[in-house]
């Protein structure tokens, strides 16, 4: 099913640990739950996404298919495996490293997975491309910020949430933008398991977040909580949903079992939320 703005978007936070791959495996998931097709590419070194999924001879074996179709332009279809029904994998490759180095001395060394697999297949075989990126800047961070052009962030409440995002946003978001247009499409809290009518750090996060001041076009709805919120959560009388999405046994199940959570839990209620995650996606931002 061919869809009216086919779209790349980036998965990207300066601190690992953060919820990343997980976002990104379930956004594209949804993507193609909701299209028909999506890719989903592992840029991250460490090939978390790809060896979670079970790839583990496309990580560790030959031939290099970062190297392949970043730095000698070759066929990236050759290199996708398929997932689930719709869903595809870029693996990642233990030497995306020296992919790294290779980009920094390449002509047009940050454009190449535009040009080489971006362009060539969204819009053709893919309605959606997500790319999981690496939690550090380089050129295949480079890479990913200017073959999407947009970007989702995602936090988690733990120790040095506030300068994740301040240095996703300050290193890689505006540094990108003094050469190319790079648009913030959400930033999302996630795994959030503790109580926010105390001071914890779900709350600091939440606050953080809903206090932003472009925060209704950058935090997700089902992640946005009011004055009126608030003052309701203070006085034990907030009936809402809970903000955010929510640490489930199943989301780590899966992780364990290979799978996204749709195919590992479909009636796991956080699956909603990664799938308000692919309307954003589609719509090219919170409306």
């Amino acid at each position: 099913m061919a869809v009216e703005t086919p779209r790349a978007v980036s998965v990207g936070v300066l601190k690992g640990g953060f919820g990343k791959t997980t976002t990104a495996l379930n956004t594209a998931r949804e993507l193609a739950h909701r299209n028909g097709s999506a890719l989903v590419v592992d840029l991250d070194d460490n090939g978390h996404m790809t060896r979670q999924l079970g790839f583990e001879d496309e990580f560790e074996n030959e031939p290099n298919q970062a190297k392949e179709v970043l730095a000698d332009g070759n066929d990236p279809l050759e290199h996708t495996v398929t997932v689930t029904d719709g869903l595809d994998l870029f693996p990642a490759h233990t030497e995306l490293e020296s992919v790294e180095n290779e980009l920094r001395s390449a002509t047009m060394g940050s454009a190449r997975l535009k040009k080489h697999l971006v362009d060539p297949l969204l819009g053709e075989e893919y309605d959606y491309i997500v790319v999981d990126c690496p939690a550090n800047r380089g050129k295949l961070n480079d890479n990913a910020m200017y073959a999407t052009g947009n970007i989702i962030i995602p936090l988690k409440p733990e120790s040095g949430y506030d300068s994740g995002l301040s240095n996703t946003i300050e290193r890689l978001v505006m540094a990108a933008r003094e050469y190319f247009d790079l648009d913030i499409l959400a930033v999302v809290p996630t795994a959030l398991d503790s109580r926010i009518d105390q001071q914890t750090r779900d709350r600091g996060l939440l606050q953080k977040l809903n206090s932003l001041e472009n925060a209704d076009t950058l935090v997700p709805p089902f992640a946005r909580l009011t004055e009126e919120d608030w003052e309701a959560i203070d006085a034990h009388e907030y009936d809402g949903p809970l903000p955010g999405i929510r640490f489930r046994g199943a989301i780590d199940a899966a992780h364990q079992a290979g799978e996204p959570l749709r195919d590992y839990d479909p009636a796991c209620d956080q699956i909603e939320h990664y799938g308000t995650l692919a309307q954003i996606v589609e719509n090219g931002g919170i409306r």
